[in-house]
């Protein structure tokens, strides 16, 4: 894939960044040319959150503002309040019953319930270092440059010229953020105990092509009383006069210019959006360019980042780095990332065979894989790119009809007939044994069905198989897979308890307790059955219930299961989003809100945002993934907009406050396979106002949701001036496809 346009010197419009260019109370830092342009930057230097401003000689105008959290734990009670170690043994999900006790969760507890992660950094055994807590880096290179608390990377130190940085000592009071709210510039500002602070900010050069190597820029302030008192510049390396020397101010803000302009250029394509709370889209943006660069080329698939774990290549061809950005790429609207994701995996991971290049493949993720490449046919209509995978994918679908017909084999009386037995994880391949986890896990069934259903909706277009017979399969093994789930109930617990696979009496954490369980990473397949979608509604229900009552979630995100110990619970951040989804799809909405606010405080760094793989409820960083990074976009995507057997759903998990909070709520161009949909909506003092627009092909039913404050209740909502039904807190719009002026009223 070429390199954006910014980054071959070329201009591209950062639609991203406003364009204020009004100077009152700015202060002017510097002045360059770039591409016979001459530029003046500014900046707000009244806070350490005052943007930096640049203003051509032409009227252009380019605002980067900054955004602050604490990198360090809030004064008061931790764990609202709560022991640790009952809050780790207990089966039930403490701290969310708590969270969810009034309803709808309040963000801001949320982020209180647990220390953020990276505020309980250790030192090593000299005690002068600490982990990394975030990465730069561009599309081009292939690898990325880690920055750690205090600002270094690991060829430039700011503590040359402030000494007192040294060790990081100071870095556990600090703050971080991304430069414009969603750019991969780290900012940091580091409390001095004498007064006063730093204040780093530090960027990948995006002009510099080499191969592997990540150069970067770096910005270092010491303030004190509200004054810079001393401010350096540095360009990647320590100063070697008098053939290198650190860079002027000019420089730099070139530097950071042309990084502005081609990271929106990278981002251009990225479906608007506008909240109440800017920080989501922000999320969202942050998210995508956090995936360019750790992606070699902005394609390659690399599941970690920086040290061998996990970016070796053994771990190229894991199933969830393609599953997850595939799916992230297509709810956003990047459809070439999409095409490049699609294209790269299939034909450098997946064998003729439908095998896929890597150590365990997971059975499960072949069925996702399908479903997958089905929605990429529905939403960006690109049939000679699916028909080029058909081979493959007609593979793959019988590589999981093979270990059906297996199944069937066994006999009826069998717990485990019928259903698709295999590693549903890909860590068990690394055991001396991992026939312990080759079983028929519920998961690898309910995504085959879920896989052949969705294959067989397009393979007569693209040639991979007969749709009759694929759903004929996936009808027969979804009935033995519900037949099942409903024989394997244990109704004397309390909730049910239904486990990962059949005929095991004992619950997971106990079979955990007694060591090396066929039952591991039960995590992984509750998440992956709800994903699905393959159940009826009430055994949905149980498998969710399941998981909160008997040790199965942390914060109301789905947790790393393993043995219970009184120092620790921990969040699954990378596959638990198939949790969340079927959430949403109960309408179980105020724990769809707690997953979207305990993913975000408690699974990422704070203003950094490092996504953890697994992330612990004590402050410690976890090691990155990018699939959990890609968590956050498909979260705020399907509050907005999100598909479902019913039809469309528009808003349908919102917090209270939103729409009537006076601040716009909207998504312009959001990609349904019934074609692209536009919802704009703001309100307050008892109307809601606004718009939808359903362009293309018509969804079989759409609904609107206008979630209120607690108290308050809808009176009245019309389309185009006509009355519409009020079904609680939610409408059906009468017109399938056009645009609809939308006013509601409520009182209280």
């Amino acid at each position: 894939m070429a390199l954006p346009a910014a980054a071959q010197g070329q201009t591209a419009a950062p639609r991203q960044f406003a364009s204020d260019s009004a100077t009152t109370g700015f202060v002017r830092v510097a002045r360059f040319d770039d591409g016979g342009t001459g530029w003046t930057v500014w900046e707000d230097r009244r806070s350490p959150e005052g943007a930096i401003r640049f203003v051509s000689a032409t009227g252009e105008a380019i605002t980067l503002a900054k955004r602050l959290e604490a990198a360090y734990a809030d004064d008061g009670p931790a764990y609202l309040g709560m022991d640790l170690a009952t809050i780790a043994m207990a089966d039930a999900d403490l701290l969310a019953e708590a969270l969810l006790a009034k309803g709808d969760p309040d963000p801001e507890q949320v982020r209180r319930a647990a220390p953020p992660l990276a505020s309980a950094l250790k030192m090593d055994e000299f005690g002068t270092r600490m982990p990394w807590t975030g990465f730069v880096g561009t599309r081009q290179a292939g690898d990325t440059m880690p920055i750690f608390p205090n600002g270094r990377s690991r060829t430039y130190r700011p503590e040359h010229d402030f000494p007192p940085l040294t060790g990081d000592r100071l870095a556990p009071r600090r703050k971080e953020g991304m430069l414009g709210g969603w750019l991969p510039a780290i900012h940091k500002v580091i409390e001095r105990p004498e007064g006063g602070h730093y204040d780093l900010l530090c960027f990948a050069d995006v002009d510099y092509q080499g191969r592997f190597y990540v150069h970067t820029w770096h910005r270092t302030q010491q303030i004190e009383n509200g004054r810079i008192v001393k401010e350096t510049f540095g360009d990647s390396h320590a100063d070697f006069a008098p053939r290198r020397v650190d860079p002027a101010a000019d420089a730099y803000y070139r530097a950071l210019l042309r990084f502005a302009r081609y990271w929106a250029a990278e981002l251009d394509d990225l479906v608007p959006v506008t909240l109440p709370d800017p920080s989501w889209g922000d999320m969202v943006a942050h998210a995508f360019a956090k995936e360019i660069i750790v992606r070699p080329g902005g394609v390659y698939p690399k599941y970690g980042v920086v040290d061998r774990d996990y970016y070796g290549s053994e771990y190229d061809g894991f199933q969830d780095t393609f599953t997850s950005s595939l799916s992230a790429n297509l709810e956003w609207g990047r459809f070439a990332q999409a095409r490049a994701v699609l294209d790269q995996f299939f034909d450098e991971f997946v064998a003729n065979d439908g095998m896929v290049d890597m150590r365990g493949p997971q059975v499960g993720q072949f069925g996702l894989t399908l479903s997958l490449v089905a929605r990429y046919l529905h939403l960006t209509g690109d049939e000679a790119t699916v028909r080029r995978h058909a081979p493959k994918l007609r593979e793959t679908a019988a590589l999981l009809a093979e270990l059906h017909d297996i199944a069937l084999k066994l006999p009826a009386s069998d717990p485990e007939h019928g259903l698709i037995a295999g590693w549903n994880e890909s860590d068990a391949c690394l055991f001396p044994d991992p026939s312990l986890w080759w079983k028929p896990y519920y998961a690898n069934s309910a995504f085959a069905v879920r896989g052949w259903r969705d294959l067989a909706e397009i393979a007569d277009r693209i040639g991979a198989g007969d749709p009759a017979a694929l759903s004929a399969r996936a009808d027969r093994l979804n009935q033995r897979l519900i037949e099942s789930l409903r024989a394997n109930i244990r109704r004397d617990l309390s909730p049910p308890y239904v486990g990962p696979l059949p005929g095991r009496k004992d619950t997971f954490r106990e079979a955990l307790a007694k060591g090396q369980s066929e039952q591991g990473w039960p995590h992984r397949v509750y998440a992956e059955l709800l994903h699905a979608d393959v159940l009826p509604a009430d055994l949905a229900h149980l498998v969710i219930d399941c998981l909160k009552g008997h040790g199965g979630t942390t914060l109301g995100v789905v947790a790393n299961i393993t043995r219970a110990r009184p120092g620790g619970r921990d969040i699954l951040g990378f596959i638990s989003y198939g949790y969340a989804m079927q959430l949403l799809r109960l309408d179980r909405i105020s724990e769809y809100l707690l997953f979207l606010y305990s993913h975000r405080y408690h699974n990422h760094t704070p203003g950094g945002w490092v996504a953890g793989e697994v992330s612990g409820i004590t402050g410690m960083m976890p090691i990155f993934c990018i699939p959990a990074q890609l968590t956050i976009p498909k979260l705020v995507r399907w509050m907005l907009v999100f598909e479902d057997g019913d039809g469309l759903h528009l808003l349908r998990a919102t917090p209270r406050d939103w729409l009537t909070s006076g601040k716009p709520v909207a998504i312009i161009g959001a990609p349904t396979r019934w074609g692209k949909v536009d919802v704009r909506m703001t309100g307050g003092s008892g109307l809601i106002e606004g718009e939808v627009v359903l362009h293309n092909a018509a969804a079989p039913a759409t609904w609107l949701t206008l979630r209120l404050p607690k108290g308050a209740k809808l009176t009245e909502v019309t389309a185009n001036g006509a009355p519409l039904k009020v079904e609680g807190e939610k409408v059906r719009l009468l017109r399938a496809s056009g645009r609809m002026t939308i006013a509601a009223r409520y009182t209280g």
